[in-house]
């Protein structure tokens, strides 16, 4: 219940510091305050030896959630297990302890935002592929858009968020 009036007292105050101009900043810190408060956390499944795998995972902590690695022999059936498919795949899997799935290297923003309120169908998240630009994927200037999906119960999904521009991340 605490929680709960906490995350209406943050939600107030990022609109009243939206009517104040400061919008942007006042979301993205209440988007990090509720998903510390929440104790978000992931348990990421990875190759041991996949560096961008690792820059995506200091993105996620540095932004609030905690995070605990793992390394199996099959990341392939792991993911089967979750029900990703394949067209969703990328190259780590982060799984919360209520069985969200977090495939691929979707920035921080928008895991908390799922977190603060998951779809009834939803599985989870997926940035298929490896977007340049995307967290953990940065390469000089270079940014190329990307789709981030909200998978469903049933094996399809949709639209969550069009990731335009590095600075939505």
């Amino acid at each position: 219940m605490e929680l709960k009036i906490l995350n209406v007292i943050l939600l107030a105050l990022s609109f009243l510091m939206i009517g104040c101009g400061e919008s942007k900043s006042a979301i993205q810190s209440v988007e990090t305050q509720q998903a510390t408060n929440n104790n978000a956390s992931l348990t990421v499944y990875k190759s041991p030896t996949c560096g961008c795998c690792q820059k995506w995972i200091d993105h996620i902590e540095e932004n609030g959630i905690k995070i605990k690695i793992e390394h199996p022999h099959n990341l392939s059936a792991l993911k089967d297990r979750f029900n990703i498919g394949k067209q969703y795949r990328s190259c780590h899997t982060g799984i919360t302890e209520n069985g969200y799935v977090f495939e691929g290297h979707i920035p921080a923003r928008y895991i908390q935002k799922f977190l603060n309120n998951p779809p009834a169908d939803a599985i989870g998240l997926s940035v298929p592929g490896m977007p340049v630009g995307s967290p953990g994927m940065e390469f000089k200037e270079k940014f190329m858009p990307y789709q981030i999906h909200l998978l469903k119960k049933d094996g399809t999904s949709e639209l969550f968020a069009l990731v335009d521009d590095p600075n939505q991340q």
